[in-house]
């Protein structure tokens, strides 16, 4: 509410002649104190980051998350979707490709569907990825023809390789671990929440790949899976990615491969197929969330150079909060030493007319409180004596953090 009031009164005053410059450029430096302050309160707050935690808890360095635009409507793909297929003739072929050169036939578009031939083979995407979100849409043919696993059969394989299964069980039995949202030789799905024939199901498929390195595996990889809004797999762990008939085991995947989509014989159709790339894991680079302790210090000590590097543009009790705040991170002797000096200039300024500076002397008391009680300053460290007294003497009341 006060962002969109700001955001008014900007517009209105922005209206209005010359003559309101003044109040313009005033109305301007408070907006950014306003801002401004909303992120000061994260500062010296939560618990500083520690030994497989590189940020601090309500870290305001931590970059901000990327603003996308989500679709019109739900299935339909956000701004940062990278779309496999349209419904045109022009997106299947500049997306997709046939695994068997030689075939007699090829997959059709009819209608703005994606259309499996029986004999073209699978359809394999141009696109190579991995840890994805995938949106999906298919439809078994209306006319029912076979049973069990010969009704409405096809497949949709992450990397090519784990299968989340593609078929008609609508008031068709078969194999469990074999049934439409199942993830094919592992797992059956929660429920059955298949529409009947004929009528388009939708799969929002969350998809994380086994990552090994050295003959061991760090993450074994997993799958969550909606079929038509309905959680049927949760967080499922792929056990090497499933088979036919043979039971998989743990296994390493390559980095990155194509979605495939199965041509099992059977008409089926899909369309609105998009994905987007997921962040990546503290096991393969990422730096949120538990962290090894190699991997922590090296972004601790990225974070405390990009601070100080920050502090540099600062002058006064902004660059002395900026470097104290670096020590959270890591501890450096230069930043140690600026920051000593500074703190000894800024008691020296205030305390002559401390009610001219009460804000700035509880913010800075309050920070050198923080390093001692997480032990990045001494216990006995003479400033926040002098700091604490200042405060006592002139009955202000401190909120701490």
């Amino acid at each position: 509410m006060m962002a969109l009031l700001a955001g008014l009164v900007v517009e209105f005053l922005w209206g209005m002649n010359s003559e309101l410059n003044f109040f313009r450029i005033l109305f301007g430096k408070v907006l950014y104190l306003f801002i401004s302050v909303q992120f000061l309160w994260a500062q010296f707050y939560g618990d500083p980051p520690d030994k497989t935690h590189p940020w601090a808890v309500h870290d305001n360095n931590r970059p901000q998350p990327p603003r996308i635009e989500p679709g019109e409507i739900l299935g339909t793909p956000p701004s940062d979707a990278i779309i496999l297929f349209d419904g045109t003739k022009e997106s299947f072929k500049a997306n997709w490709k046939h695994e068997k050169h030689k075939r007699k036939k090829d997959w059709k578009v009819i209608n703005g569907a994606l259309i499996s031939v029986d004999g073209a083979g699978d359809l394999l995407s141009k696109a190579i990825f991995a840890d994805c979100q995938l949106h999906i849409e298919w439809a078994a043919p209306s006319k029912i023809i076979g049973s069990g696993q010969g009704r409405g059969n096809s497949g949709i394989f992450l990397m090519g390789i784990t299968e989340v299964q593609v078929l008609d069980n609508y008031k068709n039995p078969t194999y469990p671990d074999g049934f439409a949202g199942s993830v094919y030789g592992i797992m059956p799905p929660m429920v059955n929440a298949l529409k009947p024939p004929g009528q388009w199901q939708t799969y929002d498929i969350i998809f994380r790949r086994p990552v090994h390195r050295d003959g061991k595996a760090l993450d074994e990889g997993y799958l969550t899976v909606f079929l038509n809004g309905v959680v049927v797999q949760d967080g499922t762990p792929l056990e090497g990615g499933g088979l036919h008939k043979d039971r998989s085991r743990s296994r390493s995947f390559p980095v990155k491969g194509p979605l495939k989509l199965q041509d099992h014989g059977n008409p089926v159709q899909f369309r609105n197929i998009w994905y987007r790339e997921l962040r990546q894991r503290s096991v393969e680079g990422g730096t949120d969330g538990e962290l090894s302790y190699e991997a922590t210090k090296t972004k601790r000590a990225e974070i405390a150079a990009s601070i100080r590097k920050d502090a540099t543009t600062k002058k006064g009790k902004e660059k002395l909060l900026r470097l104290m705040e670096s020590l959270c991170y890591e501890e450096d002797a230069v930043a140690i030493t600026d920051a000593e000096k500074l703190r000894s200039e800024f008691i020296d300024q205030v305390k002559i007319n401390p009610d001219s500076y009460k804000e700035d002397i509880i913010q800075v008391s309050n920070a050198v409180k923080y390093l001692i009680k997480h032990q990045r300053m001494r216990t006995d460290h003479p400033h926040i004596e002098i700091l604490e007294k200042i405060i006592k003497n002139n009955g202000w009341k401190v909120k701490n953090n």
